[in-house]
């Protein structure tokens, strides 16, 4: 049985009519916040107790890289491929962290599975886009590069201390280590 949900039925516009508004944040700020959203009032919807998301290891190094790039401690210690319990949301597993893309492309490719092969319309103004070319560049010249960028994140979180305490969103009641939580305030922004 599929469910399916759409941006335009959850917060009343398409992803496309958002990245054309005259806003302060890149697309991809946006796109993440509201598909996390989506993802969680779609596994509630169905009593689910966990969500498996389809991260593979280039998403993780990728992860890694910017979290260590933007010095962000919080994302640095929420670095958990098993998945961690924030609040109410459903619990998030990546049952892909440690096979490579080209895998799992190869993988729907050979079994007449359908997957996106065309990039995001809006990627080149994501900051991840600059890091995937350089850890591919690298992967290219020093194999075994995206595994390792892995495991410093896997060792980086073992290391951290947790911060925040979750909270409910004032607005909505989700769970947030605000006062009010990233959908909210992208959407007092006006740009929602």
């Amino acid at each position: 049985e599929m469910h399916v949900l759409s941006f335009s039925g959850l917060f009343d516009e398409t992803m496309d009519e958002i990245a054309v508004k005259e806003r302060e944040l890149g697309a991809c700020s946006y796109c993440g916040v509201l598909r996390r959203r989506a993802l969680n009032e779609a596994a509630k919807k169905v009593d689910a107790d966990r969500l498996a998301t389809g991260h593979n290891l280039d998403d993780m190094a990728q992860s890694v890289l910017l979290n260590v790039m933007r010095n962000d401690i919080k994302r640095i210690h929420a670095f958990n491929p098993g998945g961690h319990q924030l609040g109410e949301y459903v619990r998030r597993v990546k049952p892909l962290c440690e096979v490579p893309e080209k895998e799992t492309s190869y993988y729907a490719f050979i079994n007449n599975l359908e997957f996106q092969s065309l990039p995001c319309p809006y990627a080149d103004e994501a900051m991840r886009t600059d890091a995937r070319r350089f850890i591919n560049q690298m992967e290219h010249k020093r194999p075994g590069t995206k595994f390792t960028m892995y495991q410093t994140g896997l060792k980086l979180k073992s290391q951290s201390t947790p911060t925040g305490i979750i909270n409910k969103c004032r607005i909505c009641g989700a769970p947030t280590t605000r006062e009010v939580c990233r959908s909210c305030e992208l959407s007092k922004s006006q740009v929602l």
